[in-house]
């Protein structure tokens, strides 16, 4: 095996791992409405020279600006409806979020989309996020937001206004939640393989 990866693992157990076999990436949830990592897992990354792909970049899609407090999910095939953060309670909350990257978007003749992946990939060279769609639309979008650069102000600026909101609704789903399933305890079986090609 040349290359693998871990999904959402403590700093400690990325410190074991690339002790037995040097680790290449790490995937994680990572975006403006969860920045957990921040803490100890990218300043891991950073020491040990390990790249990072942050999964759900837009937040589950609620970065986008297409949900809000009436959109509803069906939770049997959409986990979502199960998650805090996506409570009526807690979109209409956090729309403010939204709000606020969509002012900074007219700035920069962006989409909210964009500028919250903009954000992340200016963030450490050795980010790259992996946001999901379905849509061909969506996707060009998305891959624009490579585009998109900030001067050390402006990111600066949007650091400080995004600081002065409280988020509401966290990233676990109340089951697992109750199951203690976190990043500081989660187990080796998350390992997964990175392929590559020859």
């Amino acid at each position: 095996m040349k290359h693998f990866g871990l999904c959402e693992v403590s700093a400690e157990t990325i410190r074991h791992a690339h002790a037995v076999q040097p680790v290449t990436a790490i995937q994680s949830e990572y975006s403006l409405m969860w920045r957990e990592p921040e803490a100890e897992v990218l300043p891991t990354l950073e020491e040990l020279g390990i790249g990072f792909v942050p999964y759900s970049p837009l937040g589950r899609g609620y970065l986008s600006g297409a949900l809000n407090e009436h959109t509803k999910f069906d939770g049997s095939y959409d986990n979502r409806a199960d998650l805090p953060r996506f409570t009526a309670e807690a979109m209409k909350a956090n729309q403010v979020l939204v709000d606020l990257l969509n002012a900074f978007g007219q700035r920069k003749r962006a989409t909210t989309s964009q500028i919250a992946l903009a954000w992340v990939l200016a963030q450490k060279p050795w980010i790259v996020p992996i946001p999901g769609t379905t849509k061909l639309a969506r996707l060009e979008e998305n891959l624009k937001s490579a585009d998109v650069e900030f001067t050390s102000g402006e990111l600066r600026d949007l650091n400080r206004a995004v600081s002065k909101i409280k988020l509401q609704g966290g990233s676990l789903s109340h089951r697992a939640a109750k199951t203690g399933r976190e990043m500081k305890t989660s187990p080796l079986c998350h390992w997964r393989s990175i392929q590559t090609i020859n």
